[in-house]
């Protein structure tokens, strides 16, 4: 598993990846949390530790919220967990709301983080499971759906796209498949 830290403390980021370095494969950690897009675009990150604050000039907490709402609005989205002060812990319950999977407070317990992180990822997996389940659901209605409003020719001509699509576009394979000629296929083709 593969574990990116944002957090604009250099001791905090060390320290983490010490303590995280026996549980996860990979531990990325940057200060900039303006490199979060270039680093979560391969989708191959399974958690963000977040940082609530990376202003020293303001500490409210926006910033976390901010990176938080750009890091779920990514596909894939990896499971964000924020890392927060004492002060913000009404700010993490809010971003829990918003999408984080969960939260933990500095000082933290390092069998608590690992947990939470291990926790977070999991969650994180089987939401977006459910969510593609979903999608792909809703795809299979509206093209049943679609489908009954066809004509005869129309579904004829659907059903030999889905088999060219079966044969990786191969229309002598595809033909075979239907029982017709290549002939036949490419007039039925130029009919559409």
């Amino acid at each position: 598993m593969k574990i990116l830290i944002i957090d604009d403390n250099p001791a905090v980021r060390t320290t983490l990846k010490l303590v995280l370095a026996g549980e996860f494969d990979e531990i990325a950690a940057v200060g900039d949390p303006q490199l979060i897009p270039a680093l979560l675009a391969g989708g191959n990150i399974d958690a963000v530790l977040l940082d609530m604050n990376f202003d020293s000039s303001r500490l409210d907490g926006s910033d976390g919220i901010f990176w938080l709402s750009r890091i779920k609005g990514m596909q894939p989205a990896p499971a964000v967990v924020m890392i927060t002060a004492f002060g913000d812990v009404p700010l993490a319950v809010e971003a829990m709301k918003l999408g984080a999977e969960d939260f933990v407070t500095k000082p933290w317990d390092n069998d608590e983080l690992i947990s939470k992180l291990h926790k977070a990822i999991e969650k994180n997996k089987s939401e977006t499971q459910r969510l593609r389940t979903l999608h792909n659901a809703r795809e299979i209605e509206q093209k049943e759906s679609l489908r009954k409003r066809m004509t005869l020719d129309e579904l004829k001509l659907d059903h030999v796209r889905e088999v060219i699509d079966q044969c990786g576009g191969n229309l002598s394979a595809a033909s075979e498949r239907l029982g017709i000629n290549r002939q036949t296929l490419y007039n039925m083709l130029k009919k559409k």
